[in-house]
């Protein structure tokens, strides 16, 4: 038996550019549900199909973090939007021998995420 990812969190001690970018670039909404003095924005990110998800505001003192791969429908696309709207490519676009492309960015806040699109069924 196999333990399935169900959540992700991205820290960033910039929550709100956070929220904008991610929200610009794959069309997430989010709902604030912290304290007061507290940043936890939520998101039900991919649906149906994905899994949900926030960011956490943190201090400053944490280091930011994440981890997750975004499916998506053209990655070099999603790499030319993400850089447009402030994020770099770190690994450039690549496809494995199976069909899979992908590539890994970071968020403004530094966070490293990746994008994949699967192999073509044929």
């Amino acid at each position: 038996m196999s333990t399935p990812i169900t959540w992700f969190e991205i820290g960033s001690d910039r929550p709100a550019e956070a929220e904008k970018f991610y929200g610009d670039l794959f069309g997430w909404t989010f709902e604030e549900q912290g304290a007061p003095g507290g940043s936890y924005r939520q998101t039900t990110a991919g649906g149906e199909q994905g899994i949900g998800g926030a960011i956490r505001g943190t201090d400053g003192t944490s280091p930011t973090y994440a981890i997750f791969y975004a499916e998506v429908a053209d990655v070099a696309e999603t790499c030319r939007r993400a850089e447009a709207a402030g994020g770099k490519v770190v690994v450039p676009l690549r496809t494995t021998p199976s069909g899979l492309s992908l590539a890994h960015l970071v968020d403004p806040s530094g966070n490293r995420f990746g994008v994949f699109t699967p192999p073509s069924a044929g």
